[in-house]
C-alpha cells in the first residue's frame, strides 16, 4: 500500500477512477529495486502508470515532459547523481522519495543544486519514505539483500570486529526495524535477552522511537499516517533475540518444497533461477557445446500452488504437480471432444439436440480458457523448478542426508558409525 502510494505521487489510489494514469518514470537504485521487485510486477507497475524504470547510475536520456519518480536511499552518490540530472533538466518535475530518512545536510545540497540549476519549481515532492525493509511474504520480511555481507551473522560475531564497525551494523538493523513500524503505523513493546546484540539493538530502536515521539509537530505515529493514526491500545510485542540461542535450527536441512528451493537452487528475493538442461542428443565432433537457457520464475503470495504447497514434504508436492496436470489434461480434452462435436454433419434429430446442449458446454469451456492456461504455466513452472530440485536430490544423495540428519536429531540408532559415514567416499 505504501509503495503503490508512493508510485502515485504520494496521494492515496482511488479505487474507482476510470481516468487514466499519469504517465512517469520510475528511477530506483539497487535498494530500491530490491524493494519492489518482490511486491510490484512489471505489469502492476504499468497499471500505476510506470512506462519506463531505471537504476539511477545507469546511462538515461532526457524525457522533457514525463514527471520522474525517485526512490533511493539518501546515500552521498545518489545525492550527487540526483543533483547532476537537476542540472541537465532530465525530467519536468521531480518527485524524490527516499528509502529512509536523509540528513538535513544532504538536503541542502540537493537545494543548492536546484537553485544553481534554476530547477526549484520542479522539485514537486521530496519525502522520506521509511521503507528500508524487503516484504517477501505477507508476514516475513528480511532486512536487506545489498552488501548483506555486512549484515549478518558473521559480521556481529567476527572476532576481530571494531566498535565502529558493530555501531554501523546496529544502526542499519534499527534503522530497517524503525522503518518498519513507522509503515506499520504502530508503537511495539520491545522484549530482547540481556548482554547480547539484541540488547544494543532494543536500546537503540527504544531510543529513536522515544525521539520520534517527543517531537509532536512532526512525530511519524500521529495524525493522518498509514496506519491507524494515534495511539491504538492494540500494540504489537517485538522480541529480539541473538541467533545464538538457537543454532541448531539453521543447521537443519528441512524436507519442504520451499525449504530445499531455498538450499538447493539460486533463490534470491522470491525469484529461482534454473538452467534448462538441454537434451542429450549428441552433437557432431568439434561443435560448440549448446549454451544453457537460463529461467528465472517468480514464486509469489500470488502462486496459488505455492502458497499451498511450499511447507509439504517434497514427495507430495511431485505428487501434486503430477495431479495438477492430470486435471488440466482432462479440462483440455474435454474442450477438444465439444470441438470435434461441433464438426457434426447431417441434419439428423440427434445431433441438433446434442448441439444446443454442448453450445452451452462449449461457451463455459471457452470462458474459462484463461483460467486453464494459467494453469498451465503454473504446472510448468513448477515441473520445472521441482525437477531441477530432484536432480540436485540425486546427485547429491540429499535423500539419504536428509535421513541420516533426521535420525541423528532424534538419536535413534544408525546402522554404521557417524565416522564411517563421514569417512564414506559414497
Amino acid at each position: 500500500v505504501a509503495l503503490k502510494r508512493m508510485l502515485n505521487f504520494n496521494v492515496p489510489p482511488v479505487k474507482n477512477s476510470t481516468g487514466e494514469p499519469v504517465w512517469k518514470v520510475l528511477i530506483y537504485d539497487r535498494f530500491g529495486q530490491d524493494i519492489i521487485s518482490p511486491l510490484l510486477s512489471v505489469k502492476e507497475l504499468r497499471d500505476m502508470g510506470i512506462t519506463l524504470h531505471l537504476l539511477l547510475h545507469s546511462d538515461r536520456d532526457a524525457i522533457p515532459d514525463v514527471p520522474a519518480v525517485y526512490f533511493v536511499m539518501p546515500t552521498e552518490e545518489n545525492i550527487d547523481r540526483m543533483c547532476q540530472d537537476l542540472r541537465n533538466q532530465l525530467y519536468e518535475s521531480y518527485y524524490l522519495n527516499f528509502i529512509s530518512a536523509i540528513s538535513r545536510s544532504k538536503l541542502e545540497d540537493i537545494a543548492n543544486a536546484a537553485i544553481g540549476a534554476n530547477a526549484v519549481t520542479q522539485v514537486a515532492k521530496v519525502f522520506d519514505q521509511y521503507l528500508n525493509f524487503i516484504t517477501l511474504e505477507d508476514d516475513m520480511f528480511v532486512l536487506c539483500n545489498q552488501n548483506k555481507e555486512l549484515v549478518s551473522y558473521r559480521a556481529i560475531n567476527r572476532p576481530d570486529i571494531t566498535d565502529t564497525e558493530m555501531e554501523t551494523i546496529m544502526d542499519t538493523i534499527v534503522d530497517s526495524l524503525f522503518c518498519f513500524f513507522v509503515t506499520l503505523g504502530a508503537i511495539p513493546i520491545i522484549r530482547c535477552s540481556r548482554g547480547t546484540a539484541a540488547e544494543m539493538v532494543a536500546v537503540k530502536l527504544d531510543k529513536k522511537l522515544r525521539e520520534n515521539l517527543r517531537d509532536a509537530r512532526n512525530s511519524l505515529f500521529t495524525g493522518d499516517t498509514l496506519g491507524a493514526g494515534q495511539f491504538s491500545f492494540q500494540r504489537p510485542l517485538l522480541v529480539l533475540v541473538d541467533r545464538n540461542i538457537d543454532l541448531a535450527t539453521p543447521l537443519h536441512h528441512t524436507w519442504t518444497y520451499q525449504a530445499l528451493v531455498h538450499d538447493v537452487l539460486d533463490f534470491h528475493l522470491n525469484r529461482v533461477n534454473l538452467e534448462e538442461s538441454t537434451g542429450t542428443e549428441s552433437s557432431p565432433t568439434g561443435a560448440r557445446p549448446k549454451k544453457k537457457n537460463k529461467k528465472s520464475y517468480d514464486l509469489t503470495a500470488s502462486d496459488k500452488f505455492w502458497q499451498k504447497h511450499k511447507g509439504s514434504p517434497f514427495p507430495e508436492v511431485a505428487e501434486s504437480v503430477q495431479q495438477e496436470l492430470e486435471s488440466y489434461r482432462a479440462q483440455e480434452d474435454e474442450v477438444k471432444r465439444l470441438k470435434s462435436i461441433m464438426g457434426i454433419e447431417g441434419e439428423d434429430e440427434g445431433a441438433i439436440s446434442m448441439l444446443s446442449d454442448n453450445t452451452a458446454k462449449l461457451t463455459s469451456a471457452v470462458s474459462s480458457l484463461p483460467e486453464l492456461l494459467e494453469k498451465k504455466r503454473l504446472i510448468d513452472l513448477h515441473t520445472n523448478v521441482a525437477t531441477a530440485v530432484l536432480e540436485h536430490i540425486k546427485s547429491r544423495k540429499l535423500d539419504v542426508y536428509f535421513e541420516y540428519e533426521e535420525k541423528i536429531m532424534s538419536k535413534s540408532t544408525l546402522d554404521k558409525s557417524l565416522l564411517d559415514m563421514i569417512s564414506d567416499p559414497d
